[in-house]
């Protein structure tokens, strides 16, 4: 388990944590938040041992394998599949030994490098590092380019890719989800809820905490704070806290008052001044209970703008594209005021190039595009982070599209987005890649779009900018296009969905989740449309069989089928009943009175009850897959002979 105890962490003269303290147990999985700085990058430092505690201790199982996602990438010649397979060091130990015995001809060492290359399940690891990157949004074709040959974010992909391949005790995942789109996101999320380890995850995606994690580890005032559920059940639980914490810190408020009055009043007179002085004691003892500061940093709105248009844009006989290559055909769509529209499409399907062609930045390739009058369009896409001037600052951006607007004028709006002070007066040239998506979402707002297009505006902003982002576009008057893996954002900010797949854009009449069963199902027919392509056209069409034949051969194959049919279904049962004893085990195993010293021998027990119920379904499992297939490979023969 990963044990912290009165630990102290400072990283120069800041202090991050102060006699903290935390238990998570194998196998559990839990988010970390904090606010930006509060040290949950340096606990991750920590747990990897790159970091050793100023107080305090630190400890982690000594053979336990640490995974993490890496921020750079050093090799950029690398092939992708490659750079992902590096994340196993033993693997490629295993086949670097291989390749030495070999070339020197060491028979007596390949056979057991061989068997040590199996039992690390090495032979199957290209095909596994291909899935890793097919589930992250890469094609057959990217898997074997170059790294140097993508761009940041699909870098920040292999990075994820090769944390995921390496065989692991502990996966630390900082961001994960920033520059991926929602497919990529919730492949990944049933993915870490496969995952055996124990998980660290720092995220800002609350969707994607509900759906991974079973604990919070709050970093605030210099402690650890450990919260039981998802990211929804932990703002509950802190808010019913904070409540408390208020109330308490109120009435103490009050008792400091009358006590510190009667004081004032009594200290005085010789009778009275021995109660006083008791008073005064009593209020030093006193513990300081802070107030709930629930206040965020960030407070901003979209100033109105000063005319409309109806429509804003009319789109007519669209087709979208790069060069000669068209993504998107015959788009038809009018935007009008007040239009809350959220994109949504499977990876690569052409949400971005929707946006640009509608922000100006790709030309239509053809069809016919009227814009308003009046229109006046808010652009956000991740490439403006990087035409920010780095040499110029906040103040000094905005005061570049407002040269006749007063400086304190300009600094109060630059507040709401949290630049105070000097912080405004600094270049941006080392903010970090939240700094830099405030700054554009504030150059934006001030210039009074009647239109935002925003592509993923949420990348690199914490909890606290994306509720002030919510509500800022609550407020917004005019009409919104959004693209966004922010699932939280969608759902709070539009009223209507448009959905692009398969070269054509349409409404969309489901919800959200309704959406994430349509992903799967597209996925796998692009899957299944992949297999049938590769298995060509070498099958001709069957002969006709009349009726009565056909029946009659289809109940000869049930027949034959049906041993192995009731064994499948026995199987599924067996596996459901041992997934509910599991089920039962781990809601047992998080409660945190099990691990108390009286209660030593119960969680042996259950323990060990678990290690046996997963070590059932995993032998179940094995046995119903090979039941599939062998009941897949008997009607494949069947219909092969009745074809014949």
């Amino acid at each position: 388990m990963i044990k912290i105890e009165s630990l102290t962490l400072q990283r120069g003269p800041l202090r991050l944590l102060e006699n903290a303290d935390l238990t998570l147990h194998p196998g559990q999985k839990a988010g970390l938040l904090g606010t930006n700085g509060a040290g949950k990058s340096s606990l991750f430092a920590l747990l990897r041992g790159e970091l050793s505690p100023d107080a305090g201790d630190c400890s982690l199982p000594p053979d336990w394998r640490i995974s993490h996602m890496q921020q750079e990438i050093d090799n950029l010649d690398r092939v992708a599949v490659d750079y992902v397979l590096d994340g196993d060091a033993r693997l490629r130990d295993i086949q670097q030994r291989l390749a030495n015995a070999e070339d020197q001809q060491l028979a007596a060492e390949l056979g057991t490098l061989y068997a040590e290359l199996e039992a690390h399940d090495g032979f199957s690891a290209d095909s596994r590092a291909r899935t890793l990157l097919a589930g992250l949004g890469f094609s057959s074709e990217q898997c074997e380019a170059k790294v140097g040959d993508f761009s940041g974010g699909w870098r920040m992909r292999l990075n994820l890719a090769q944390a995921l391949m390496c065989p692991s005790d502990l996966l630390l995942l900082d961001e994960p989800t920033n520059h991926l789109d929602l497919d990529a996101i919730l492949w990944l999320e049933d993915w870490l809820r496969a995952y055996q380890g124990t998980l660290l995850l720092i995220s800002h995606d609350r969707d994607f905490l509900d759906a991974v994690v079973e604990h919070i580890v709050h970093v605030e005032a210099r402690k650890l704070t450990l919260y039981r559920g998802g990211y929804t059940q932990f703002e509950r639980t802190r808010a019913e806290r904070l409540g408390q914490q208020q109330a308490a810190f109120e009435k103490q408020q009050a008792q400091r008052e009358h006590m510190q009055k009667y004081i004032a009043r009594f200290r005085a007179q010789a009778s009275k001044a021995k109660q006083a002085q008791s008073r005064l004691k009593a209020l030093e003892r006193m513990e300081n209970i802070g107030p709930a500061h629930m206040d965020s940093p960030f407070s901003f709105s979209f100033r109105e703008a000063d005319s409309q248009s109806s429509p804003l844009i009319d789109l007519h006989h669209g087709q979208l594209g790069y060069g000669d290559k068209a993504i998107l055909e015959q788009v038809k769509l009018q935007l009008v005021p007040g239009a809350r529209i959220g994109v949504l499409g499977p990876n690569g399907a052409g949400k971005s190039t929707l946006i640009k062609t509608l922000a100006g930045s790709l030309a239509l390739q053809s069809g016919e595009m009227k814009p308003g009058e009046h229109l006046a369009i808010g652009y956000f896409a991740q490439h403006q982070l990087d035409s920010l001037d780095p040499k110029a600052s906040p103040l000094l951006h905005l005061a570049r599209i407002a040269p006749q607007e007063r400086e304190q004028a300009l600094r109060n709006f630059l507040g709401g987005f949290d630049f105070h002070g000097a912080r405004a007066e600094e270049p941006v040239l080392n903010f970090s890649g939240g700094e830099k998506a405030r700054l554009a979402l504030a150059l934006i707002a001030w210039q009074k779009p009647n239109l935002l297009l925003l592509d993923e505006p949420t990348n690199h902003l914490d909890m606290e900018m994306r509720h002030a982002l919510t509500l800022a576009l609550q407020q917004f008057e005019g009409a919104m296009l959004l693209v966004s893996h922010d699932r939280a954002l969608i759902r709070d900010t539009t009223d209507e969905l448009w959905l692009v797949a398969d070269g054509r854009l349409k409404t969309y009449e489901d919800d959200l989740d309704t959406y994430t069963r349509w992903l799967a199902r597209f996925r796998q027919q692009q899957a299944d449309e992949i297999k049938a392509a590769n298995a060509g056209d070498a099958s001709a069409e069957p002969e006709r069989v009349d009726a009565k034949t056909q029946r009659r051969l289809a109940a000869e194959q049930r027949q034959r089928l049906a041993p192995l049919k009731k064994s499948i279904d026995k199987l599924e049962k067996e596996m459901s009943k041992a997934l509910a004893e599991l089920g039962e085990i781990e809601t047992a195993l998080a409660d945190a009175d099990i691990y108390s010293q009286d209660n030593k021998d119960q969680l042996k027990a259950l323990l060990a009850r678990q290690a046996a119920s997963k070590q059932l379904i995993e032998e179940l499992e094995e046995r119903w897959l090979e039941s599939n297939e062998e009941l897949e490979a008997m009607a494949e023969a069947e219909d092969a002979c009745n074809g014949a």
